[in-house]
């Protein structure tokens, strides 16, 4: 098993912006600006918090992704977690090429792009795990007591990914802090901690993860199926989708129809999922 912090690279500054408008609504919810996606009927008893990208929660894709988790019958919450500091979604076209470019450049092409590291590292120290958990806990502790609320899940990509993973250890015990899911998908998260952060799931989890993914490579991929494999009390699955990189799920290139088809079925993984533990 990989031992330590699998980090972040290029591979989180590339991909597509998607086209469509988001149809949800903006709201303040526990102190944080959000993107709110409802069901037809409206009803709040099968809740689910989306955990971004680097790129926060107004990243078209992610709300694109919120508004079909709606029409699939969850009241679907997309809190900026980044307050106002998200990285600009120009990053994208910008600064570095697409994911499957991204994914076979060499080695020597990965380090001549300096702007990576200068942009991305510092943000993550500002964004670490001892200031956005909090956040993120206190989110749902929100959600769990507004009136109607009965269920309550999380979905999670790239940087929100490993978060999702984290709620899916239940109520912390630690005092004044619950958080904690009951059910969780996470799409190609990063920042792992393998197999620390698999070590406390107890709560439905489901991973999607791209066979080319270069933040979770084949050794990392193999010490996650084996911890979750130990784990025979908790409802689990770890789908790997062949020739896809990191970021597949949410900003993969939709003029190809192999990605696109891959993204829909990450989609579907995460609604089905959440739609058998959240009844």
């Amino acid at each position: 098993m990989s031992e330590g912090n699998i980090g972040m690279s290029s591979c989180c500054l590339s991909g597509v912006v998607h086209d469509g408008k988001p149809t949800g609504r903006i709201d303040t919810i526990g102190g944080l600006d959000t993107y709110i996606a409802e069901p037809k009927d409206g009803s709040k008893t099968r809740s689910i918090v989306f955990i971004s990208d680097i790129f926060g929660w107004a990243f078209p894709n992610t709300r694109l992704l919120a508004d079909q988790y709606a029409l699939a019958g969850f009241y679907t919450y997309l809190p900026d977690f980044h307050e106002g500091d998200s990285l600009p979604i120009s990053s994208l076209q910008n600064i570095e090429p697409p994911l499957k470019k991204q994914a076979t450049l060499s080695v020597a092409d990965k380090a001549a792009n300096a702007a990576v590291t200068a942009t991305l590292g510092p943000w993550l120290v500002k964004h670490r795990e001892g200031v956005s958990k909090p956040l993120i806990d206190g989110f749902i502790n929100t959600i769990r007591m507004t009136p109607g609320t009965d269920k309550v899940g999380c979905v999670g990509f790239c940087w929100g990914g490993r978060y999702a993973i984290l709620q899916a250890h239940g109520p912390s015990q630690e005092p004044g802090v619950v958080g904690g899911v009951d059910a969780a998908f996470t799409a190609h998260p990063s920042l792992l901690a393998v197999p620390a952060d698999f070590d406390n799931v107890n709560r439905p989890l489901s991973i999607a993860l791209g066979t080319r993914d270069g933040l979770v490579d084949e050794g990392t991929r193999g010490g996650i199926i084996d911890i979750m494999a130990t784990k025979t009390g908790v409802e689990h699955e770890v789908r790997l989708y062949e020739g896809q990189v990191h970021g597949f799920a949410l900003r993969s290139d939709w003029s190809s129809d192999e990605d696109k088809k891959a993204m829909d079925e990450a989609t579907r993984q995460g609604i089905e999922w959440l739609d058998k533990y959240l009844n």
